[in-house]
């Protein structure tokens, strides 16, 4: 019985090292087994690769334990409740941020494509080819970028008469002309003004200006004389000197817009050619009057034509309207032209025809000589008409003139 307590110590401690043994080898077989239960998965974050082995069930646990945080417009490739697969390869992209201003707005975007036309696909954001983009379509997207757009409209553009509708962004009157390469002359009228801002209810006009001489070569018509010829029956007429037109050669100023004429000034008037007189021999002399017994009938008076007895003139004759350039519409002896558009009226040379003369004008009848002008000397007068192209059609031409009393 001795014994056998002196023994126990001894046994107790042979059995302890196998028993720790057991153990050792059983956590160790434990631990191994763990290990190799574990799934291997490869995470790609923003093009970073890292492979990790977990025990994880799903997706949004693995993330939960590398700390990832999914947010709304982050790109997941996989669900987040989707189990976890061994050689699994999850995406994920966090989303950048990007600030779209358009017009003059500004908004938020979010996305995990890899280009600014990429980007604007995807958020249905249609640019013309009229509009302006601040960045390239093939630039690529980072977060915080800022892009702006300028969405095109169209303004109307009268040049000279020719509409057309111009598309623009914005910017000045100038901005415009620039880029549509339209110049502007010096005479040329624009509005509105180069410096002004455009809008879409902007109308641009622009009146082109020009100024060109014109000559004109005009005859002067020959004065008449008369000298007494005692030599000739009373009555009769002879010429003497059949006379001949002078030429007159006129520089006019004129103003165009648009290729239509505006107004014309009379700048220089050079005679090329003085005229030279008619001379008519007028008979004086007096046949003695002798009495037939044949006449025995009533008297009669031969009153002949009406016109018989009236003063003839050749004289130049031009045309002008109430409307002129420095007219008033009001003429020397106070008849309105302007109320009366149609009214038959001469500017005379006083010194020839006296104002207030009642006379008859070949190619335009009966007028009164009511008006006087500045170029209006000797043998010429200027016959009032209703219109411009009335007095330009009629130009410069010689008339006889009768005068009536």
């Amino acid at each position: 019985m001795k014994n056998f307590s002196k023994l126990l110590p001894a046994l107790n401690k042979k059995l302890v090292l196998p028993i720790v043994t057991v153990i050792a080898l059983l956590l160790l077989v434990g631990l191994g087994t763990y290990q190799v239960t574990k799934a291997q998965v490869t995470v790609i974050q923003d093009g970073e690769v890292i492979t990790v082995r977990t025990h994880a069930e799903t997706v949004d646990e693995l993330l939960n334990d590398l700390e990832i945080e999914v947010e709304e417009y982050d790109s997941l490739s996989h669900a987040k409740d989707a189990l976890i697969q061994s050689d699994m390869e999850i995406k994920y992209e966090k989303a950048k941020q990007i600030i779209v201003t358009i017009d003059g707005e500004d908004e938020a975007y979010y996305s995990t494509v890899d280009t600014v036309g990429d980007f604007l696909t995807e958020n249905k954001l249609e640019i013309s080819e009229h509009d302006e983009l601040s960045v390239g379509k093939d630039k690529g997207l980072e977060d915080g970028l800022n892009i702006s757009i300028k969405k095109a409209y169209q303004v109307t553009v009268n040049d000279g008469g020719e509409e057309k509708e111009v598309w623009t962004t914005g910017g000045t009157v100038n901005d415009l002309l620039t880029s549509e390469k339209i110049e502007l002359g010096d005479l040329d009228r624009l509005e509105p003004k180069e410096s002004d801002k455009l809008s879409k209810e902007s109308t641009i006009q622009i009146t082109r200006v020009e100024k060109v001489t014109d000559v004109v070569e005009e005859t002067i018509d020959y004065s008449v004389v008369t000298k007494s010829d005692s030599s000739l029956n009373k009555g009769k007429e002879k010429v003497v000197s059949s006379g001949a037109e002078g030429l007159v050669e006129k520089h006019y100023e004129v103003v165009l817009e648009n290729g239509e004429e505006v107004s014309r000034e009379l700048v220089k008037e050079e005679v090329k050619k003085e005229s030279e007189e008619r001379v008519v021999a007028v008979g004086t002399k007096v046949i003695p009057k002798t009495n037939t017994s044949a006449n025995t009938g009533s008297n009669t008076v031969s009153r002949g034509d009406s016109n018989s007895s009236s003063k003839t003139l050749y004289m130049n004759a031009t045309a002008y309207t109430a409307n002129c350039n420095g007219c008033s519409g009001i003429t020397a002896t106070g008849i309105d032209l302007n109320s009366n558009p149609n009214a038959k009226v001469i500017a005379v040379d006083p010194s020839v025809i006296p104002l207030g003369t009642r006379v008859w004008v070949e190619g335009y009848g009966n007028a009164i000589a009511g008006d006087t002008g500045g170029a209006i000397n000797g043998n010429k007068i200027d016959l009032h008409v209703a219109s411009k192209s009335e007095a330009y059609s009629f130009g410069s031409r010689n008339v006889q003139v009768k005068i009536l009393d």
